[in-house]
């Protein structure tokens, strides 16, 4: 995955599911994960990481408890550790993800069927 070109329609287009990343690289202990999205994510927070949620495609809200933040492509927002929060989207966007290569897309919430696989690359 290193030192090679990576092609995010070609990479975004190798999936179709929801609410599954993928790592598309590693860096620094540090994963980069795209992921597609609709719907709304549940609850959760991060104790121990921060995110980066970078918009490729669609429309993209991250829902704090005292606001909402709404991205388009080419945007992104860091969510600060600790910090519960809830991913939506309407239509079908496309994400990249930056954090730490442990970190369960769910965080502290229960287990669940939105609780992705690690590792899963593509």
């Amino acid at each position: 995955m290193t030192g090679k070109v990576v092609d995010l329609e070609q990479k975004f287009g190798g999936f179709s599911d929801h609410w599954r990343p993928r790592v598309a690289a590693q860096l620094n202990g540090q994963d980069v994960r795209l992921v597609k999205v609709q719907g709304v994510f549940p609850w959760h927070s991060h104790p121990e990481a921060e995110e980066m949620f970078l918009v490729w495609k669609g429309r993209f809200r991250v829902e704090f408890r005292d606001r909402v933040e709404t991205l388009g492509p080419g945007q992104f927002i860091v969510v600060p550790r600790g910090v519960e929060h809830r991913t939506a989207a309407d239509e079908e966007a496309q994400v990249m993800i930056f954090e730490p290569s442990e970190v369960i897309n769910t965080g502290d919430a229960p287990i669940s069927d939105f609780t992705a696989p690690s590792g899963q690359t593509i």
